[in-house]
């Protein structure tokens, strides 16, 4: 694990150093912070390498910790000690990554350590709303209700995840079937073609020489045409994964037709669902609205939702920072403006969510039914328009015999 060495000030106006043990930068400076320290420079002094760039931090997916919490609510629920709690769960876990961090954690607790901040120790290991409710239930003396809010919240979020995903299944398999078919036309089919009709001698029409020339083209340079290809996935995964590009290429996400308004519905629901369970579980407005930004994985509306932190904080209304974002619907504006008018802010939340849900799954499918024909008569012209330039020269041919 790295250390970093933070140059920090203290609230009494001192400069120290101080040195964090940490998983990830994040992690150190959500430790420094905590403590009420201000961060003025860093260096990290140990190394952590990593065969794979694109490699997560995730210690556990996220059924796994939907299961987890499930357990821990049963037998918080029963009256069992959290640390009893704990050693009852590491006899049954069977993910080893998973069972050494829950047994640092359960050390970590029976030195003292409050299990917020025992999980927040991990940063982005584990969701940023997890520690908070938990902190919040932990000050309130009801870690129950917080653990029931948060696995309602998870279900929702799990849930939709897999709808999207099952939906998307059926239409992934028929493009990648039409671009594998297409693939083997051009660079097979097509030069047997070729070959057959270089015995004629006759010029050929214009489709059938662009079609020759564009499976030629391939077939002698599959070697380049397949490395451009990985460069180009690489290029934009690394691209996608950097702040500014990220927010960008998550912002043109946004810009697909259909496609884009469930991905806008499912970060209004993350947004709502996560901002109602903070709220409910007592945590104030403005860190609610901090880690309810960072639950949204769309990071454009993510970046735009956490800007307002500090217009609330200076008195505004949540309704009206959240319409200046443009891009919160206009119902949800309405009935957030509802429930902060007449103090049933979490019920509007809550009734925003699940109006999202439902309009997500209604547009899941209505995406089916459009787009299985669309790829289909996608196809069909394609293979159509090949077939046009593989038989084109046999029917003049034809005709000038049988002329």
């Amino acid at each position: 694990m790295p250390s970093f060495i933070f140059r920090v000030g203290t609230p009494d106006g001192q400069i120290i150093e101080r040195t964090v043990d940490a998983i990830d930068l994040p992690t150190a400076k959500e430790e420094i912070q905590r403590a009420g320290l201000h961060v003025f420079n860093v260096k990290q002094t140990g190394l952590s390498f990593s065969l794979n760039p694109f490699r997560s931090n995730k210690i556990v997916s996220t059924e796994g910790f939907l299961l987890f919490n499930q357990e821990l609510l049963a037998l918080v629920r029963a009256g069992l000690p959290v640390i009893q709690s704990f050693d009852i769960m590491l006899e049954r876990q069977k993910n080893p990554r998973f069972r050494q961090v829950l047994t640092e954690i359960r050390d970590k607790v029976k030195s003292g350590v409050a299990i917020s901040d025992a999980f927040a120790a991990y940063g982005r290991a584990f969701p940023p709303i997890y520690s908070t409710s938990i902190r919040a239930g932990e000050r309130a003396g009801d870690l129950e209700g917080v653990l029931r809010r948060f696995l309602r919240y998870q279900k929702i979020i799990v849930n939709l995840r897999k709808k999207v995903t099952s939906s998307l299944i059926y239409p992934a398999i028929l493009i990648t079937l039409s671009v594998v078919m297409v693939f083997i036309m051009l660079t097979y089919v097509i030069p047997k073609f070729a070959e057959f009709y270089e015995g004629f001698g006759a010029e050929l029409p214009w489709a059938t020489q662009m079609t020759i020339a564009l499976s030629t083209m391939l077939r002698e340079n599959i070697l380049i045409v397949l490395g451009l290809v990985a460069l180009l996935i690489f290029v934009l995964r690394r691209w996608s994964r950097s702040v500014t590009g990220g927010i960008s290429f998550d912002r043109l996400k946004l810009q697909i037709p259909i496609v884009g308004g469930i991905l806008h519905r499912f970060a209004l629901l993350q947004f709502t669902q996560s901002l109602g369970t903070l709220l409910a579980g007592g945590t104030p407005m403005v860190p609610s609205i901090e880690i309810a930004a960072l639950s949204i994985t769309n990071r454009h509306v993510s970046a735009k939702v956490a800007s307002i932190a500090k217009n609330v904080m200076e008195g505004e209304t949540l309704w009206k920072s959240l319409e200046q974002t443009g891009v919160i619907s206009d119902m949800a504006v309405e009935m957030i403006k509802v429930g902060e008018s007449s103090g049933s802010l979490n019920e509007m939340l809550a009734n925003v969510s699940e109006f999202y849900d439902e309009e997500i799954e209604n547009r899941l499918n209505r995406m089916i039914t459009m787009i299985e024909p669309i790829i289909l008569v996608g196809l069909g012209i394609v293979i159509a328009g090949l077939l046009y330039a593989f038989y084109l020269p046999l029917f003049q041919l034809t005709n000038v015999q049988n002329s």
